[in-house]
């Protein structure tokens, strides 16, 4: 039996192309672009690939990036694992853009016959309206504290502070002496409970709202769960309380479902909680200071994370889970900090 014409066009190209054909991006990503500093954000690349079967194996994508109005192009290599498949959705986070800067992107196929063609896009910066994060890290190391903001319905405010621009007068015998990684330049988040704090005022500081995507593009059904973590100081006679909630969509501040709670002097050190939770609408972590009985009574805390997935072998401190698991869709929170690579079917 002879070939169909589609066939046939498809044995002349692999018989006379080695090369790969152009890319195609594709520009309808759910979410695509993130910020968990002030000024870098990033963004979520896909594409798929025009004809791969019809040329050699694609083993690797050449990427170049380089600022609008720029000359030079910052180029990295993307190695491909496997064969091709046609309609693919081939995904590359970028990270580390600065801010409102806009990106002209530049993407090659790469075959043992070497470059193919190249398609160019643009990536524009737009303040994102909820940040979606598939790891949200924040060490307070800079202002405005990584979208956290105070509550404005508690008694009092939480204080970005660091051991060396901490008072001369503060107040002996409570709080840290320096960030969780003790550097005495590095900043955390705390309660100043001198006067003219009354025992039972609470600071409240909100995170950040996640983004939950209202389907997965991939079918996920069963999706993964969220470990959230921060480090805590509570040291000093006259501590009170560290509650920490989560914040569904549609919830009030005073309706959030409490994930963890401690009370009382725990020493004078860092500790770490790691709480799963499992979050059905895009949500928020609050944490909730409350004053003790007395000014010996600071409560301090740094390097809050959110990352995808149960938390692995929680620390032994007080921990509670108390928000209900149920299956539903969540997209994966973008990345920062790191070029990753993974594909999936559109």
């Amino acid at each position: 039996m002879g070939q169909t014409p589609d066939g046939i066009e498809m044995a002349l190209l692999s018989a006379c192309r080695g090369k790969g054909f152009a890319p195609e991006f594709y520009y309808d990503t759910y979410s695509p672009l993130w910020q968990n500093r002030p000024r870098v954000y990033g963004f979520k690349l896909q594409w798929t690939q025009m004809n791969p079967d019809a040329v050699d194996r694609i083993m690797a994508y050449r990427l170049g990036i380089r600022q609008t109005g720029q000359q030079r192009w910052w180029e990295q290599e993307i190695p491909v694992e496997g064969p091709i498949q046609k309609g693919e959705l081939i995904t590359y986070n970028l990270t580390e853009l600065i801010r409102p800067e806009a990106y002209e992107v530049r993407l090659t196929p790469i075959t043992r016959f070497g470059e193919g063609d190249s398609t160019i896009r643009m990536v524009t910066y737009s303040a994102p309206i909820n940040p979606h994060l598939r790891e949200f890290h924040c060490s307070f190391e800079e202002e405005p504290i990584c979208m956290f903001t105070q509550d404005k319905n508690d008694n009092f405010d939480w204080t970005r502070q660091s051991a060396a621009t901490r008072d001369t007068k503060y107040t002996p015998n409570t709080g840290p002496s320096g960030d969780h990684s003790g550097s005495k330049q590095g900043f955390y988040m705390y309660i100043e409970t001198s006067r003219p704090r009354k025992e039972g005022e609470k600071a409240r500081l909100l995170s950040p709202t996640f983004n939950v995507a209202p389907k997965n593009p991939y079918g996920i059904t069963n999706p993964p769960a969220y470990c959230f973590g921060f480090y805590y100081h509570m040291y000093g006679k006259h501590i009170g309380t560290l509650n920490a909630f989560m914040k569904q969509k549609g919830q009030a501040t005073s309706d959030a479902s409490p994930v963890w709670s401690l009370t009382g002097n725990q020493g004078e050190r860092w500790r770490q909680a790691k709480i799963s939770i499992h979050p059905t609408s895009s949500f928020q972590v609050i944490f909730e200071g409350i004053r003790g009985p007395g000014i010996e009574g600071d409560i301090a805390i740094d390097d809050v994370t959110l990352e995808e997935g149960e938390c692995p072998d929680p620390p032994s401190n007080h921990i509670r889970s108390k928000a209900p698991y149920r299956a539903t869709h969540i997209w994966p929170l973008c990345t920062a900090l790191a070029f990753t690579l993974f594909r999936g079917q559109r």
